[in-house]
């Protein structure tokens, strides 16, 4: 099985445009990946973040995957709470999850925020100890952004977890100071390589244009 976990530093840091990124690479390599949200929260029904992949890359419905959505665009445990309904538990996502991967076709799997929100009684990191799978971490790149890189890298370590590698979820064209800097710096603090650096306004691309640039982005 080919399954790869993305999180995020924070919330609202990429993670998304940089899942459509890797499915565009996965594309030009000739795979049909299938893309997982477990838990979507504060979008009204035909929008969220599957729907932005499929806009992006024309991944087909079959191979796009969420387990249950929330109203408000909160933590999901506390969306779930809110609106009174339940929360998903973290061997029916596993098991959900395993049986798309066990055709072969890779399977990546977007979380919510970052690493340690919770789904319910679980977090992403969970998730990953559960499956066995590498995560991939999408950071922000500005000033601030050594700090979060950090403390997820090691929350992931600390839990046995691999991490294969950052991506910049948006860099800008014309970067200030502390992003240039940190673009040298974060695969050298955190020990991770960097996998991309994605430019800022990738996501508003047609997807004729973001799929032939998506390749190029990633290591």
């Amino acid at each position: 099985m080919s399954i790869t976990i993305i999180t995020g530093t924070a919330t609202d840091v990429g993670k998304t445009v940089v899942t459509a990124g890797i499915v565009g690479k996965h594309l030009s390599e000739g795979a049909l990946p299938h893309v997982i949200k477990p838990i979507q929260t504060g979008e009204p029904d035909g929008h969220g973040d599957l729907r932005t992949i499929a806009d992006l890359t024309g991944l087909p419905q079959t191979h796009l995957h969420e387990f249950i959505r929330y109203p408000e665009p909160l933590a999901p445990a506390t969306a779930a709470r809110r609106a009174g309904m339940d929360t998903l538990s973290l061997p029916d996502v596993s098991h959900r999850i395993t049986t798309l991967a066990a055709n072969g076709d890779p399977v990546l799997v977007e979380g919510a925020g970052g690493l340690l929100v919770r789904m319910g009684d679980w977090t992403i990191a969970d998730l990953a100890v559960e499956l066995g799978a590498p995560m991939i971490v999408v950071t922000s790149t500005g000033l601030g952004s050594l700090n979060t890189a950090e403390l997820t890298v090691e929350a992931c370590r600390h839990r046995g977890i691999d991490v294969v590698g950052l991506v910049g979820g948006s860099v800008p064209a014309v970067p200030d100071l502390a992003t240039t800097c940190n673009i040298t710096d974060l695969p050298d603090l955190t020990g991770v390589p960097a996998l991309a650096w994605i430019p800022e306004g990738a996501g508003q691309l047609p997807r004729e244009q973001f799929l032939a640039a998506a390749p190029g982005w990633f290591r």
